[in-house]
């Protein structure tokens, strides 16, 4: 299990290692983009520079965000097949970045019944990876259930996954969008529950990242804020528990809190204490 966090690319790519290695990361996601949108502006040095970097600075795995604004099942074809061509995209960049996985959200169901938007869901992966032959792996993260949001249950993650089992796609768990959707992780026995609803569902073998953060809302409350480790709801226990379970040993965690209270440093001290 290693232990990293979101940092930033401001001022190109090649620095998001180097901003790693600053706050003890052994791991680091980042923004090859904007988040809010357009395309990468890096080139074939810069990617270069990436690499070296990310050697020199001893990075073990690396991951790319695709931007807020996917939203595979909108209504609106510019947002939909837009969707659909970015993380088509940043799977393409994170192959010759040496990139792990890319990691999205889905977008939200309000412009469709729930069964039409997930069909557009499947409709848009099947596409997204027809004829990708890149080793960067797509993750699906789980939302906090925020209006009529995609996502935010095991069994609608994996009514998805099963719909497109000619494709390698994973899960990335956020703690704090799955405390807030209705799952707790604030006793082993929770845990266990949880880890057991997702094996039934999804396949225990599908999770392949963690998004550790503690959350500012209560259990099951459908919002997402994020909060430092040991600083919300979800306190310290719930990621003492996940870090210790031995079903999930080699799952890597990446940090998105705020640093409203403690810095990323601390956090990355205080999760590897808790081994």
């Amino acid at each position: 299990m290693l232990f990293g966090a979101h940092v930033s690319a401001a001022g190109g790519i090649s620095h998001s290692p180097e901003n790693a290695n600053k706050i003890g990361a052994q791991i680091f996601q980042f923004f090859d983009r904007s988040p809010r949108g357009g395309r990468p502006v890096y080139d074939k040095k810069e990617i270069e520079l990436f690499k070296k970097n990310c050697r020199k600075f001893k990075i073990q795995e690396c991951y790319i965000h695709t931007p807020y604004y996917i939203n595979l099942a909108s209504a609106n074809n510019k947002i939909r097949f837009g969707s659909i061509k970015t993380i088509r995209e940043e799977l393409e960049a994170g192959d010759k970045l040496g990139v792990k996985y890319v990691m999205t959200h889905l977008g939200s169901a309000k412009d469709f019944t729930d069964n039409e938007a997930l069909k557009l869901v499947i409709e848009g992966l099947k596409k997204i990876l027809t004829g990708y032959k890149g080793k960067t792996e797509l993750l699906i993260e789980n939302s906090a259930g925020t209006g009529q949001i995609i996502g935010d249950s095991w069994e609608e993650i994996g009514y998805l996954l099963d719909n497109v089992k000619n494709f390698t796609i994973g899960v990335c768990m956020d703690t704090c969008h799955a405390f807030s959707s209705g799952y707790d992780f604030r006793t082993n026995k929770e845990l266990t529950n949880v880890l057991k609803n997702f094996d039934k569902n999804i396949g225990l073998k599908k999770l392949k990242l963690f998004h550790l953060n503690d959350s500012k809302t209560e259990f099951n409350s459908k919002k997402d804020r994020h909060a430092d480790i040991g600083d919300g709801t979800l306190g310290i226990e719930s990621f003492k528990n996940i870090l210790q379970d031995k079903k999930l040993a080699n799952i890597n965690c990446i940090l998105e809190t705020p640093e409203e209270k403690s810095s990323y440093s601390l956090q990355l001290k205080l999760l590897g204490s808790l081994i």
